[in-house]
């Protein structure tokens, strides 16, 4: 990380993204006015066409959850992109779990009763039940055509906007998995979660925990060694985590080739979700309410790193990179990797590599 408010000669941040932040703190601007303040330094009036359709991709929560962004700082970008001559609409697609987004009216209510009834369209990027679905062709080391949210794929232009916390298959989640997770089609979900193979190891007690957590019904109690341990089918396994999650002794783990996989799988997605948009995305990351676990749950854990701020680039993987090395600086260590035991610079390697930006960066605090 670099921040440009030191000596730097030019020539070295040519070669580096621009990454612009604004601290978590109220001052002189309160957090609304930091975000239009971020909007114009970062040049997103210049990603708006006039008259263009606009997706504001955000995570609505689920049902239960209260930690993921707050509606009022999704409000004022739509607001900026309306202000710019754009059209915006709110979207987010159809989840893989059986929770309460898992089609597309649960969805809309789970976002109304969270708070996302904004005065704008409020539409699910693969339809109905996760059947809107584009087929875009990328050059990836995992896949070689993607399946897109099919709104998403034929939006004008989209601004995203990322709650940055833990995630126990990938670490974190950012920008990188807001959109390529995020906006996959059901059948990219599930595609990209078949790279999860859960194994139960010898600690296990036979409790049951997993078999409640599991809502695809792959986990079963048998007998063995003269107790009772559970069992995953992985022909039925969906790749979701939870039994990951949930096991209240650590005795369901993911291989190290999973958790690689599956935020390669990611990165490979994402660059589907961006084609055909360069000069029309922006990001936002908010490192604000920062928990161990993703907004998916239907319960939120208590935030373990203080509120730091939000940051705005056009490019996903600095974006990413940044709030990593921000936390990291924060505590001290890497609390991710602490938490779940993954390393979460897999995505951003396979995000580079996939040519969606770059990992240098330098941060321009305003």
């Amino acid at each position: 990380m670099i921040d440009d408010k030191e000596d730097i000669v030019p020539v070295v941040l040519w070669s580096m993204s621009i990454v612009y932040f604004v601290d978590g703190r109220e001052g002189k601007l309160n957090l609304l006015e930091k975000i239009e303040d971020l909007f114009s330094a970062a040049g997103f009036s210049a990603l708006i066409d006039r008259g263009s359709l606009v997706a504001v991709k955000a995570h609505f929560g689920e049902l239960g959850n209260t930690r993921y962004i707050r509606p009022a700082f999704v409000s004022r970008v739509m607001e900026l992109v309306r202000a710019r001559g754009g059209k915006p609409f709110l979207t987010d697609a159809n989840t893989l779990s059986r929770g309460s987004r898992s089609n597309a009216v649960d969805h809309i209510n789970t976002a109304i009763k969270n708070g996302f009834a904004l005065g704008v369209p409020l539409i699910i990027a693969d339809g109905l039940r996760g059947e809107d679905a584009v087929d875009v062709d990328i050059d990836g080391k995992h896949f070689g055509r993607v399946k897109i949210a099919g709104v998403a794929h034929r939006a004008d232009g989209m601004i995203v906007l990322s709650h940055f916390k833990g995630h126990n298959l990938t670490g974190f989640g950012g920008a990188l998995k807001n959109v390529g997770m995020g906006l996959g089609a059901v059948e990219g979900k599930r595609a990209m979660h078949s790279a999860i193979r859960p194994t139960v190891t010898e600690e296990c007690i036979g409790c049951g925990t997993c078999v409640d957590l599991c809502e695809a019904g792959a986990i079963r109690l048998r007998p063995q060694a003269r107790k009772q341990r559970a069992w995953i089918d992985l022909g039925t396994c969906s790749g979701c985590g939870r039994c990951v999650a949930g096991c209240p002794n650590n005795a369901i783990q993911l291989g190290k080739s999973n958790a690689e996989d599956l935020q390669e799988r990611i990165a490979e997605y994402a660059c589907g979700a961006l084609r055909g948009k360069r000069g029309h995305v922006g990001f936002f990351n908010f490192l604000l309410d920062i928990t161990p676990f993703c907004d998916c749950p239907s319960w939120s854990s208590p935030p373990f790193v203080k509120d730091i701020g939000i940051l705005a680039s056009t490019d996903p993987v600095a974006i990413d990179q940044a709030s990593f090395d921000l936390v990291k600086e924060e505590v001290g260590y890497d609390p991710f990797e602490r938490a779940h035991h993954v390393d979460p610079a897999v995505q951003l390697e396979h995000g580079e590599a996939m040519g969606l930006g770059e990992r240098k960066y330098v941060i321009r605090t305003r």
